[in-house]
Order: structure tokens, then C-alpha cells, then sequence
């Protein structure tokens, strides 16, 4: 369930989905800018007017820690917009890689995002099984 929470938040990314994503988002969630959920939905529609043609693939994601109730995870995904997406395949660029770390809640059997902090990596700081997928997706890129 957990990973198909980040595979399904990707999906929606790229439908442009503000508020398809938001449903696994938290009423009490936060990020690491101090955003809560309707300024991160706002955040959200505000990228997705900005930038055509968004393309995310989760590559992979490590569950740190996991409870009942709670489980903290990081992920490894690759998003690329516009013309990046005609030449990826071509050039070595296939897009920004960003690792995101998450705390998510279990909530009425649901797991929801309640944290989120996203940086910006390089493509040598991947995890290994990012990596592997990252090959079999773009043969033509390499660490």
C-alpha cells in the first residue's frame, strides 16, 4: 500500500491532479517549508499551469521505518516537463532526480502523507535500485 501511494501520487503529477493528490495528503500535514495541505495543493496547481508536458517516474523507495500507524520512507523520482521529454532517451539528460522523504500516517485504513521534504540529487546520489531502473528506462544514461 505504501508504494502504491507514491506510484498513484506520481500518476496524478502528471494528469495534473491537484485534487486527486491531495487525497493523500493529510488534514495535519506540513512540509519542510511550513506548508500545510491547501498551500501545498496551491503550490501544486501553480506548477502544473507553469510547466507542460510533466513526466515522473518513481524509481525507487526505501521504507525507513514502518508501525502499525506510521511509517517513514524515502524516494528516489525522476520528473522531466517539456522538450526534455522528446530528447530524453537520446542524450544523457533524462531529467531532475529528487529524493523525497516522507512521514505518512495511517488513517481509517489509508495511508496518508502527513510530512514531506524534497531536495534536489544527482544522478551518482541515487539509491542503487534507482539506478538499475533508471538504466532499464533510459539505457543511454549512466552514473
Amino acid at each position: 500500500m505504501i508504494l502504491e501511494l507514491m506510484d498513484k501520487a506520481g500518476q496524478y503529477i502528471e494528469q495534473k491532479d491537484a485534487e486527486s493528490l491531495m487525497l493523500f495528503v493529510a488534514e495535519d500535514y506540513s512540509d519542510f517549508r511550513g506548508r500545510n495541505k491547501s498551500e501545498t495543493e496551491e503550490m501544486a496547481k501553480h506548477y502544473f499551469l507553469e510547466y507542460q508536458g510533466i513526466i515522473t517516474h518513481v524509481l525507487s523507495t526505501k521504507i525507513d521505518e514502518i508501525a502499525p500507524a506510521e511509517a517513514s520512507i524515502r524516494t528516489d523520482m525522476l520528473v522531466s516537463s517539456g522538450s526534455a521529454q522528446l530528447f530524453r532517451k537520446f542524450v544523457k539528460f533524462a531529467g531532475d532526480y529528487y529524493r523525497i522523504k516522507a512521514r505518512l500516517v495511517k488513517r481509517d485504513g489509508t495511508w496518508l502523507l502527513q510530512y514531506a521534504e524534497w531536495e534536489y540529487i544527482s544522478l551518482d546520489t541515487l539509491f542503487p535500485e534507482s539506478v538499475s531502473i533508471l538504466k532499464k528506462i533510459f539505457p543511454n544514461v549512466s552514473p
